[in-house]
Order: C-alpha cells, then structure tokens, then sequence
C-alpha cells in the first residue's frame, strides 16, 4: 500500500511573524517527505482577505484545520503522522 502525502494548506500574508515563525517550526519538524506544503496568501483573495483577516496563520491538514497562530515543531510532527492513517 502506498502512502499518500498529506495536503498541507498555510494561510498567511507577506509580513507576518507568526507566519514565518509557523513555517520555520513546520520545517524543523523534519517531515516534509509526508506532506505537500500549499502557501496561499489571503491578500491576493478578497473572500480569503475578508474571512481570515488578522487570524492568520492557519494551517489544515486535507481540509480541516490542524493549527492556528502557533505550533511546535513536535505538536506538528506528530498530527501530520496521525493524519496518515
């Protein structure tokens, strides 16, 4: 059986800390082999823009959202395993 990797969506805007620090935190989980990483911008979306506005970042895994705000390393690694199965 092969393994599918998991859909991975970060909402976020240029500029934003805790984007940033959620992406470095995402990759120092040293898992990217099981997940594919989709960056969307809220700005470039008017219906994103005005949905998300300041509650960003928000991370979902296959369409449910995993994280908001912040995440560990750890926290992130072990919900992208969880969402294997």
């Amino acid at each position: 059986m092969t393994k599918r990797a998991q859909v991975v969506r970060l909402y976020t805007r240029p500029g934003c800390h805790l984007c940033e620090e959620m992406l470095r935190e995402m990759l120092a989980a040293d898992c990217a082999d099981l997940y594919q990483l989709e960056e969307v911008n809220i700005d470039e979306d008017p219906a994103l823009k005005e949905s998300y506005g300041m509650k960003i970042p928000l991370l979902t895994i296959n369409g449910k959202t995993a994280f908001k705000y912040r995440l560990t390393a750890a926290e992130f690694r072990q919900r992208i395993r969880r969402a294997e199965f």
